[in-house]
């Protein structure tokens, strides 16, 4: 193999393929990694990735794509980089970074983010590969890099990532070269975009319908797109479509047409025009959009015949324009961006025919809007977009929209803001109406006027009449006619348009002429009348807007067109009722005079137009007119100045150049007088005061570019200094001075006028009268200074806009004048202003300041900012208070001053700095310390803060030190600083997402606490000086600096944290290394700090960095060191760091690696010291032992498993009272309480408070502080609080033998302590309440499982352990199991019973074995050989138990296929816990496991016991309640009675009742004496049995009874005969008052439990999930079962349904009935309480531990695990869950195994299985499958109980 060697090319690449790792050498790679490149070898590399440095490894070459590089050098190392364009890099790091949280949000379900953050990555992928083709033209480079920076910033603001600050380019800032206070303004300006963004995408999303949209308002010029697909309609003749946009409410086109020519064939009449009808109606404003309602109309004309229904034959006039209907749509929502539009979606626009051919269309339109018909689907279809921005905008924005071919139809009129080059000459006609008289016609006519554009000379105009946007320009235009009407309205728009210079000797001539249908006779028709009108009047002026009534000649048609005829004459009826005054007319008509052709008025016929001007050159003003033109008529001059105030704002931006030009040319020819200068001014003032409205803003630039480029008059600057002057002397002497506001407002434009006009003047006579200038300009000054000091109320307002303009005039100020005299000027103006008076005004002024060229030059700012500091330091002073304008302002000022310091280019700025140091650092940092961090204000003060402190060089800070004039004020300074600067870090004021601000704050900080630091080392160090407050405070300020979250960078992404690195490096350990270097030096002193910073220094050593710790952790033993020196101990120190640990760690800090660490340097530090050995070895492992549990705790906290959390916090407390941490030990037990009443618990949490109710004593000692939970209170009242909680929780959890017991202690002392009979009497009613229900409340048993943990991959608190844990009530093992599985997803489930071998237990993998074992009785010794109830006995079967057992059937010798039971053996294993169950966890670990055997002759004897105790319940329950149904006990006795039914104990004589048996075991004499006992009490019980059942028969079971009797009546005489006779008592003569006891004393007679030898007395349990017992097996009377109202199923499977006392339990029958057998009601509670309260109730039963309570001997090792159950054994044949063995027995109880208990060798009753069951088990393998049905339905039912 060739050797590896080193790369040089081949050095960085980004995986392409996934690659899995095999062994350590190779490295795993995951799509998308980039990967160093290090050493190459055979088509493999080496190498490590970029997210993991440490990890070096080989991978193959094939699977990485190598990029361009570039080598930077930092330091000695080389730095390897990307070679891409920055941008691209950072889309490439913000899609991995974005990937993999994508990946995240998917594995949480998280569908709307995924697809939402999916969306984002596609979009940044494709834009990335388009920067990457490097093929863009760069404006659109720039725009694609807009739109990917806004892209990233919108998710990583959504993915609460951090936050990216960009410069305008859109490149990220670099805080290395960026001011705090630009970067702060940076954060500012991106989070308010973003939000801008967010808002967007939302009303994007769900559109807001409360009114225009955002983005739409935002714009001043809006744009309708709209494209026409079709037009669907029956004309047969050709077409013209005239689109507009119409206000319905003031009934006006507001738009120009766009014009469709259609032709007859359905098809535009230019192809090419097919798919490409395009029209952008634009110049649209706000006020459009905010008109109640707009529409897109259409108005149809056809051309063609005068009537559709005449045959198209050649005698027809052609040509003609009719009128044919309307389309109409309302597109209110669409423009104003209520409703979405795609470009895609299509609109339908109805059509509506005219109805008669005399409709007008414009009559039409307004009925259609009113009224919707039905179109009979002819219409247009559209698609339209509402575009925002003018054309220029859009076409840029929406290329694929908008293109150079698409038709412009603009607005009528101007936009809202008028460009300055928007150069326009449209004047647009409105052709109204007219009324024309029949005259000698018997009709009236069909009208049709004719317009053509003619000159002076009549010659008519080519192309000057526009029809449409979209047409071709003609020469002439046509109306439409309507048929035989007289008074047509036609309302018809259309353009013309002509050379500006051809305007005046322009005129409009409209020809009238009636058309007829035929064409013979419509050639023979001439004009009948005409009108006229002039485009410009006499006195230069363009015809006004408006309604034109023109006067209607009629004369020859010749004369008509002869211009000579006409022109003179006057055109309009106004002009014409002038001249009528003065010349009498004649009624008719009359001959016009002076017309040489003789034209007569006609006053029967009118008509009327309107037009609009929309012209940047021709004015409707005579006024301006004559102002432009002053030198043709001087005299009017004055009266032309004045008036150009009430001319419309308009019309003077129109002619905004030739304005000024006339202005500045009145004012130099009038040079000599001052005649003219305050009109000129005054105009000036009024021109400068109009563009300053919003909608001229845009001339702003046309009047900057007119001073620039064309303005000339040199002398200009004395008169308008002269007016300004005087106007600010009027005005500070308190006179009315009307111009004076305006002027001040217009105070930047006046001083550039005057600057530019000074420099002209400057230039043209180099430099002359430069002093005279200086001199006018400063008392100037003096004269704005004299205006400021006045106190007049009615200059108020004067020197507020003084304050406010001038700043203004700065720039252009300092071209012509010394710029530090202005400053000096500056200064006495703000001088002048008397404090306290105009504050907010003076800062906002001096801000301005701050941000012109002049406060950029050194000595302008010595002059300027110590007035500005002096005026700074009362405003932050006072910064919480008052409005929060006000002082952001003042904030602003400071910040603007520090931003222009921090810049490279404005000179010397150290003594500056140090002015603002001094003045202002203290203030700043207490406005900080008393602002609430909810305060608006709080963050821009701190960025100004850490700017000011950024700013310092340490020279600074030297110099500031000694403005301290003593001790005292210093370190009040550092306290100050230290207690800020903690508080900022503990809870920064910037969003969590400003990480770059952040990360530059603490930077600052650093530096300024390491400055700090020096400054205490070297004053206040010494004895003398030694400040332990100031010390102190430092050490809590470096550990809070060094844990605060933004530098943990274990918890960041790689990208953010090689990000930071990268720029910032670790600050921890700078801050680390410092605190450890200071410690050292303390000395003496260090004793004052212990246990005080035990905390804080564990917290620093607990940060996850090697170096770190190694550095800190030896601090601990000097700590140890030192006071062991001063008090012989350590034990401040331990108990801090025990406390302190707990804390920590469950936090978050710690891990095991520090556990290693912790210890291996404490012990190499007290190897140089013997005599501390012992101890600091006692501690270490004290701190590795607590660390242990603190770290198993951690982990399992945010686990799901509730089990795994108790036992971590059981292991806790258990380890504090070890060490006896009583505090400690007390929160534990409080946090398990929480954890079990989460889970319903509420024994367990009984139990837990116990242990805390154990550490009080009932006395009046007041309790330690750590159990001051509710204020100070004695012992006995806070034992007392707990004993009342703890006895609810019992209650709850049923458990109310625990209850009455703490009631006798709570009775005790109140009787007997401190006589409190009220208390003892509602205690004692409590407790009878216990007594109660415990006789007559159901409590269904637990069942307990099994559950072993075996293998390696466990925790070692479950590795290779079994705990038997507590069931919840009717719960199924089933449930249990898979409950238990779903904890551990990976486990593998072991079907067996049996302990695994080693080969399982050592597995690296995880294997979870679950069956159910029994609990085994322990009576209590008090009731023991006594007639108890089952009601208390019950309570014991599954209570206060610590042994389990569990058996399974083994075959030992022959098997005798008739007779099973004679070779079935029973292998029992018997479970001890290390505590009692119920106890303070629902589990604990199984400590003693014992396996032994029970013969099939003992197991006969157990089968037996449990068939009487069954038989001899259930007679006790039918005693008790005769409402119980007969069914079950039916069943029991039959199965037993009827040897069809069962094979009786004839199998157990068969097996064990022979000469050979007796001959092969005589030691099992006393056991076969025992069972043939068994079988002889068997008898009187079934006796007993059968008489009750023959009182409660019916009549149709009667049979059934009899048969039975007659079965019993032979068996008995069998068993009398061969087993002698037994006798019972009377049952019906007992006393109904003690039935049970009676019962009681009966059972221990009959059954009395005999010790057997070779095994432990107890219950046999069943193999399988589902218990099931042979019938007639006498299973423990004792054993009371769990579900004991179990239903009975068909084949008699005894359910074990079962009175316990009084107590009547719940009965169901099995599935196959399909119906509950009758429910049995206990109590009249009972009868009160709901099933589902039942349920609810059993839920919560909870049990107790007494050993856990009170005799630990030993540390428990608790099991934190829930279990899920496992099959039983296969191959035997114990029924499987799923139908494993058949089942003979009929009446074999399911339930029954679940109870068994076991009680030790006594005189007590014992739970036992004879050897019957088995071997009926097993004989019934192969008959009857069926069987096995009605008892798993019985389980089943039972198991809902």
């Amino acid at each position: 193999m060739a050797p590896w060697t080193r790369t040089t090319t081949e050095r960085y690449g980004v995986v392409k393929w996934n690659f899995v790792g095999k062994g350590e050498k190779q490295l795993s790679l995951e799509v998308g990694d980039t990967v160093h490149i290090l050493e190459v070898c055979d088509g493999w590399y080496k190498g490590f990735l970029a997210r993991n440095k440490s990890q070096k490894g080989v991978f193959p070459a094939s699977f990485v794509h190598l990029r361009e590089i570039i080598v930077k050098k930092r330091g000695d190392e080389e730095v390897v980089m990307s070679a891409e364009m920055p941008l691209v890099k950072e889309v490439t790091t913000t899609l991995r970074e974005w990937g993999s949280i994508w990946k995240q949000l998917f594995v949480a379900n998280k569908e709307v983010r995924v697809k939402q953050v999916q969306r984002l990555m596609w979009e940044l992928m494709e834009w990335r590969s388009q920067l990457l083709s490097g093929t863009l033209p760069s404006d659109e480079f720039k725009e694609l890099k807009q739109k990917v920076t806004s892209k990233i910033d919108y998710g990583n603001k959504i993915l609460e990532l951090d936050l990216v600050v960009r410069d305008e380019d859109g490149n990220i800032l670099d805080p290395e070269r960026t001011s705090v206070i630009s970067l702060f303004r940076a954060h500012e300006e991106a989070t308010a975009k973003i939000n801008e963004r967010i808002k967007e995408e939302q009303s994007n999303t769900q559109t807001d319908h409360s009114g225009i949209s955002a983005r739409i308002q935002s714009s001043p010029t809006h744009s309708l797109y709209v494209f026409v697909r079709n037009f669907v309609c029956r004309v047969g003749e050709d077409s013209e479509l005239f689109m507009s946009l119409y206000d319905p409410i003031k009934q006006t086109i507001i738009s120009e047409n766009y014009l469709v020519r259609w032709g007859s064939k359905g098809f535009p009449k230019e192809i090419d025009m097919l798919n490409n009808l395009k029209v952008v109606f634009t110049d649209l404003g706000n006020k459009d959009l905010s008109r109640e309602k707009i529409y897109l109309i259409c108005q149809i004309v056809r051309v063609g015949r005068m009537d559709l229904k005449e045959a198209n034959n050649k005698k027809c006039t052609q040509g003609l324009r009719r009128p044919f209907g309307v389309a109409v749509m309302d597109i209110s929502d669409i423009i104003k961006g209520k409703t979405e539009c795609d470009e895609e979606k299509q609109f339908f626009i109805p059509f509506f025919p005219v109805v008669a051919e005399n409709d007008f269309l414009h009559t039409l339109l307004n009925k259609v809007t009113a009224l919707r018909g039905d179109s009979g689907g002819q219409g247009l279809w559209v698609t339209m977009k509402a575009l925002v921005g003018d054309i220029i905008q859009i076409r840029k924005e929406y290329p694929h929209l908008v293109d150079r071919s698409t038709v412009v139809a603009r607005k009528l009129g101007f936009p809202e803001i008028i460009m300055p080059g928007d150069v326009r000459n449209d004047i647009y006609l409105i052709i109204q109406g007219g009324d024309f008289d029949k005259y000698n016609k018997t009709t009236q006519k069909n009208v049709e006027v004719i317009m053509w554009v003619c000159d002076e000379e009549g010659k008519v105009i080519q192309n000057s009449i526009c029809l449409g946007a979209g047409d071709k320009p003609v020469g002439e235009y046509r109306s439409v006619i309507y048929y035989q009407v007289k008074q047509p309205r036609w309302m018809e728009t259309f353009k013309v348009a002509v050379p500006l210079e051809e305007m005046h000797r322009i005129h409009l001539r409209f020809m009238f002429r009636h058309r007829s249908s035929l064409e013979s006779k419509d050639k023979s028709e001439k004009n009948f009348a005409m009108a006229f009108v002039r485009l410009m009047k006499e006195d230069g002026t363009v015809l006004q807007d408006g309604l034109h009534d023109l006067v209607v000649f009629k004369g020859d048609s010749k004369r008509m067109e002869d211009v000579n005829s006409y022109l003179s004459l006057p055109s309009t009826r106004h002009q014409h009722s002038d001249l009528h005054k003065m010349t009498t007319l004649s009624r008719s008509s009359s001959s016009v005079s002076g017309a040489g052709g003789g034209l007569s008025v006609s006053s029967r016929d009118s008509f009327s137009i309107s037009t609009l001007v929309c012209s940047t050159k021709l004015t409707q003003n005579v006024g301006l007119l004559g102002l432009l033109k002053w030198r043709t008529r001087p005299e009017l001059l004055k009266d032309n100045l004045e008036k150009l105030k009430i001319i419309d704002g308009e019309e003077v931006v129109k002619f905004l150049q030739d304005t000024l030009d006339a202005l500045f040319n009145i004012m130099m020819e009038h040079s000599q007088t001052d005649d003219y200068d305050i009109l000129v001014f005054d105009a000036l003032i009024y021109i400068i005061g109009l563009i300053a409205d919003r909608k001229f803003q845009h001339f702003n630039t046309v009047l900057e570019a007119y001073i620039k480029q064309h303005f000339s008059a040199t002398l200009a600057y004395k008169k308008l200094m002269s007016v300004l002057k005087r106007y600010l002397d009027v005005s500070s002497r308190g006179e009315q001075c009307e111009p004076i506001l305006r002027t001040l407002k217009a105070l930047e434009y006046i001083f550039k006028f005057i600057v530019r006009s000074r420099m002209l003047y400057s230039q043209l006579y180099e430099g002359k009268e430069q002093a005279e200038f200086e001199e006018s300009l400063r008392k100037l000054f003096e004269s704005i200074n004299n205006l400021m000091r006045t106190d007049y109320t009615t200059t108020l307002l004067l020197r507020v806009a003084a304050l406010k303009y001038l700043p203004t005039v700065l720039h252009d100020v300092e071209k012509v004048f010394d710029a530090k005299l202005l400053s000096q000027l500056l200064h006495d103006f703000y001088s002048c202003i008397p404090p306290e008076k105009l504050q907010k005004q003076k800062v906002a002024s001096m801000t301005e300041i701050v941000s012109s060229q002049l406060f950029q030059k050194q000595e302008c700012r010595d002059v300027l900012l110590p007035m500005m500091l002096r005026e700074l330091c009362g405003a932050l002073a006072t910064m919480g208070d008052g409005p929060h304008n006000e002082r952001r302002n003042s904030l602003e000022l400071l910040n603007n001053i520090l931003e222009v310091l921090s810049r490279n280019n404005v000179g010397e700025t150290f003594k500056h700095i140090q002015d603002i140091v001094v003045a202002l650092l203290v203030i700043i940092n207490r406005t900080v310390i008393t602002m609430g961090r909810e305060h608006t204000l709080i963050s821009r003060v701190v960025a100004c803060m850490t700017a000011i402190l950024s700013q310092m060089d340490d020279q600074h800070y030297a110099t500031y030190k000694e403005t301290f004039t003593g001790t005292t004020d210093l370190v009040d300074f550092l306290m100050e600083s230290f207690l800020l600067f903690k508080d900022l870090i503990g809870k920064h004021v910037y969003p969590s997402d400003w990480m770059a601000m952040i990360m530059v704050q603490n930077r600052v900080f650093l530096r300024a606490i390491n400055i700090y630091a020096d400054t205490m080392n070297q004053k206040f160090l010494n004895n003398d000086d030694f400040e332990v407050q100031l010390w102190n405070n430092y050490f809590h300020l470096a550990v809070a600096f060094i844990t605060q979250d933004s530098l943990q960078l274990q918890h960041f992404s790689p990208t953010k944290r090689n990000k930071i690195l990268a720029k910032y490096g670790d600050m921890r350990r700078l801050i680390g290394f410092a605190i450890r270097d200071i410690w050292y030096k303390l000395g003496s002193h260090k004793i004052c700090f212990i246990p005080g910073m035990v905390g804080p220094i564990l917290e620093m050593t607990l940060i996850p960095d090697e170096e770190l710790r190694r550095a800190t952790i030896p601090i601990f033993f000097d700590m140890i060191t030192c006071e062991h020196a001063q008090s012989g101990n350590f034990n401040k120190f331990e108990n801090e760091i025990i406390l302190k640990l707990d804390h920590e760690v469950e936090g978050g800090g710690g891990d095991e690696r520090y556990m290693q660490l912790l210890e291996t340097i404490l012990l190499d530090c007290v190897a140089e010291k013997p005599t501390l050995k012992s101890q600091v070895e006692h501690f270490v492992s004290l701190v590795k032992g607590l660390l242990s549990h603190l770290l198993d705790y951690r982990t399992v906290m945010g686990d799901d498993s509730r089990n795994n959390r108790m036992s971590c916090t059981v292991n806790l407390l258990n380890f504090y009272k070890n060490i006896n941490r009583e505090g400690m030990y007390i929160r534990y037990l409080y946090k398990l309480r929480d954890l079990h009443l989460e889970g319903e618990n509420y024994t367990e949490a009984a139990y837990t408070l116990l242990l805390h109710s154990r550490l009080l004593k009932f006395s009046d000692e007041m309790c330690n502080p750590q159990f001051e939970f509710h204020g100070s209170q004695t012992q006995r009242q806070l034992k007392e609080t707990l004993y009342d909680t703890i006895i609810d929780y019992f209650d709850k959890g049923k458990m109310w033998e625990e209850a009455i017991t703490l009631c006798k202690e709570l009775a005790e002392q109140y009787e007997n302590e401190i006589f409190d009979y009220e208390l003892l009497s509602k205690r004692l009613e409590k407790q009878a309440k216990f007594y109660e229900n415990i006789m007559k409340i159901l409590r269904p048993k637990p069942d307990y499982f099994a559950v072993g943990y075996y293998g390696q991959g466990y925790p070692p608190f479950l590795r290779n352990k079994v705990f038997i844990h507590r069931g919840k009530e009717y719960e199924r093992r089933e449930d249990f199991q898979n409950q238990l599985m779903s904890q551990f997803p990976s486990a593998v489930r072991l079907n067996t019973t049996t302990m695994p071998g080693d080969d399982i237990k050592n597995s690296p993998l995880q294997y979870i074995q679950c069956f159910t074992v029994q609990p085994v009785l322990e009576i209590p010794v008090r009731l023991k050989n006594k007639p108890v109830p089952d009601q208390i006995i019950n309570f014991y079967k599954s209570n206060y138990v610590q042994r389990f057992h569990y058996s399974r059937p083994v075959r030992k010798g022959p098997v005798d296929p008739n007779n099973e039971f004679a070779s079935m053996w029973i292998e029992r294993t018997t479970f001890t816990t290390v505590y009692k169950l119920p106890g303070i966890l629902r589990w604990f670990e199984a400590n003693d496991t014992k396996h032994t055997t029970l013969s099939p002759l003992e197991n006969a004897i157990e089968t037996m016991e449990s068939t009487n105790e069954k038989i001899l319940t259930m007679i006790n329950q039918y005693q008790a309640d005769w409402s119980l149904p007969i069914n079950p006990l039916s069943m029991l006795l039959n199965g037993i009675v009827d040897p069809a039914v069962m094979g009786g104990f004839a199998k157990y004589e068969k097996a064990f009742f022979t000469d050979e048996y007796t001959h092969q075991h005589p030691e099992d004499n006393d056991k076969l004496l025992r069972l043939k006992d068994l079988i002889a009490w068997q008898i009187p019980l079934l006796g007993g049995g059968i008489s009750l059942h023959g009182k409660r028969v019916t009549d149709d079971l009667r049979p059934f009874h009899e048969r039975m009797e007659e079965c019993f009546k032979q068996l008995k005489k069998k068993v009398e005969k061969e087993y002698g006779a037994r006798e019972l008592p009377d049952l019906d003569e007992r006393k109904s008052t003690r039935p049970r006891s009676m019962l009681r004393s009966i059972r221990q007679s009959i059954i009395s439990i005999s010790s057997l030898q070779g095994s432990e007395c107890g219950t046999p349990t069943k193999t399988q999930a589902d218990r099931d017992i042979p019938p007639e097996s006498p299973i423990s009377w004792t054993s009371t079962l769990p579900r004991s109202s179990g239903s009975v199923s068909i084949s008699a499977a005894d359910e074990g349904m079962m009175t316990v006392g009084d107590a009547e339990v719940k009965m169901r029958k099995s599935k196959k009935k399909r119906k509950r057998s009758s429910m049995i009601f206990i109590t009249e509670e009972r009868e009160r309480t709901s099933t589902l309260d039942c349920k609810r109730l059993s839920k919560k039963q909870e049990f107790r531990s007494d050993t856990n309570l009170s005799e630990p001997n030993e540390n428990e090792s608790l099991s934190s695990a829930n279990s899920r159950s496992l099959p039983a054994i296969t191959g035997l044949s114990l029924a499987v869950p799923g139908g494993g063995a058949e089942e003979t027995d009929p009446s074999r109880s399911r339930r029954d195994s679940k109870s068994m208990s076991v009680c030790g060798t006594s005189d007590r009753t014992a739970d036992r299985r004879s050897k019957g069951v088995i071997n009926l088990l097993f004989k019934s393998k192969s008959s009857r499958p069926e069987d096995v049905k009605p008892s798993d339905a019985a389980k089943d039912s039972n198991s809902h109980f």
